[in-house]
């Protein structure tokens, strides 16, 4: 295999080292909410986000004057947005059934999807107010049917984005805070003396919030770990060196550490997309957060043949794939490890991320390898249940798993089987021995 770089990003050792820092940043910070509940979080609202209100939580009347002030056609996007969103997550939701089967004469098994029943959901909006996350996040439960849904956002610019709000109380949140970071996860999870804490946590974020979530999930479910933005261009020379260099600088511009891979089999496209990005970030407005990102942890990695492309696009398992190539349906049949495709040149991950529908809160740092992304099924528990309607499938099954259960040594799960033996197949089966 012939796999050469033409530019790397921070060695792992680098990249470890900062995961570790954020890592204790984190810990102190949720132990802080745990002990300080309402005056911690507040406290670490005035120290990162300089905002301290008389109430983090929205009431009706500010909800509907942060509305107002959203223009007419702005509106509309987030509306047609939505639609896009809550269409696909509808289709999905009406592709998981609830079954009931009979197994065995007598015997009934089946499962039910129930929603959970709180979740909070975490909007970025520290450096980009996202409007799109509300989307994503608070009408995907809604469409779920989740009873209570809370939402979380910092200030943007020293007050709450109108835009973010609009799209929350539209996407149909029960709550809506203005917090954000550490503490908003924190507060949702851990629960203070003002916020009822929730059964679940969904929603990107930058390092800090990506690892609150990773530390509080056992105490509370949540949907993935996502991180700071990562995208990738598997392409080949089919497309141009502007259409690569625009679709990678377009996801880096998120923050200081977004990965952006170039993974192609042409030499010229790659050295091109590098001069390419030269030029582009002379002139993009958001170059002075995208070039930090593209100089430490931006790569170009050329291949000989399209099976080696794929095994690298399945190694790095990157949160968004946008595949431009003379066989986009052959990476979509073989690639098993990332967060979502982009086929094509006429898509782009800004679809992906804004309107068309897909969800956008995917999986980060190789997490692609064991989950997909936030979808409507990530806010539904299948619950099994099992029942016995017969006699003679009692005394049946009983049997068997009498036996089963005295293979193991479990005396007691076997006297739980024998007693519906002798109840009801009116046989006399001694304590301790198992069901003939």
């Amino acid at each position: 295999m012939t796999v050469e770089y033409l530019k790397r990003g921070k060695p792992d050792t680098e990249r470890a080292d900062d995961d570790a820092k954020v890592r204790g940043v984190v810990e102190e910070t949720l132990r802080a909410i745990e002990d300080g509940g309402d005056a911690a979080v507040r406290a670490l609202s005035e120290k990162f986000d300089k905002y301290s209100p008389g109430s983090f939580r929205l009431s009706q009347g500010e909800i509907a004057a942060l509305m107002s002030e959203v223009s007419e056609r702005d509106m509309k996007d987030i509306r047609f947005a939505q639609d896009q969103v809550r269409n696909f997550a509808q289709a999905q939701r009406d592709s998981m059934l609830d079954i009931e089967v009979e197994t065995l004469p007598g015997v009934v098994l089946g499962h039910k999807n129930i929603p959970v029943q709180s979740v909070g959901c975490y909007v970025p909006a520290g450096k980009f107010p996202m409007v799109a996350s509300a989307h994503m996040s608070v009408a995907t439960a809604s469409v779920a049917g989740v009873p209570r849904i809370i939402a979380c956002t910092p200030p943007f610019q020293g007050k709450p984005n109108a835009a973010v709000i609009a799209a929350m109380h539209l996407g149909g949140a029960h709550e809506i805070y203005v917090l954000g970071g550490i503490q908003a996860v924190g507060a949702m999870a851990i629960g203070t003396e003002t916020i009822e804490p929730v059964h679940m946590l969904v929603g990107p974020g930058n390092a800090f919030v990506a690892e609150a979530k990773r530390q509080l999930y056992g105490r509370v479910g949540i949907d993935l770990f996502a991180g700071p933005t990562e995208t990738m261009v598997i392409a080949d020379e089919t497309v141009d060196a502007e259409m690569c260099a625009t679709d990678l600088l377009g996801q880096a511009e998120h923050g200081y550490n977004s990965p952006a891979v170039l993974v192609t089999n042409s030499r010229k496209l790659a050295q091109d997309t590098l001069s390419e990005i030269d030029r582009i970030l002379e002139i993009l407005p958001t170059a002075e957060t995208a070039s930090v990102s593209w100089q430490d942890y931006g790569e170009v990695i050329v291949c000989d043949t399209y099976d080696e492309m794929l095994e690298v696009a399945n190694d790095i398992a990157s949160e968004h794939v946008q595949v431009m190539t003379d066989r986009d349906d052959w990476f979509l049949e073989h690639m098993h490890s990332y967060g979502a495709l982009f086929l094509g040149p006429r898509t782009n991950v800004a679809n992906g991320d804004k309107v068309i529908g897909t969800n956008h809160t995917l999986p980060t740092k190789k997490a692609g390898r064991y989950t997909g992304g936030l979808w409507v099924g990530k806010y539904l528990k299948t619950h099994s249940y099992q029942k016995i309607t017969t006699d003679e499938a009692a005394a049946s099954i009983g049997a068997y798993g009498s036996r089963l259960c005295m293979l193991e040594g479990f005396v007691g799960h076997a006297e739980q089987c024998n007693l519906r033996v002798r109840r009801f197949g009116g046989k006399n089966v001694p304590y301790g021995e198992a069901a003939k």
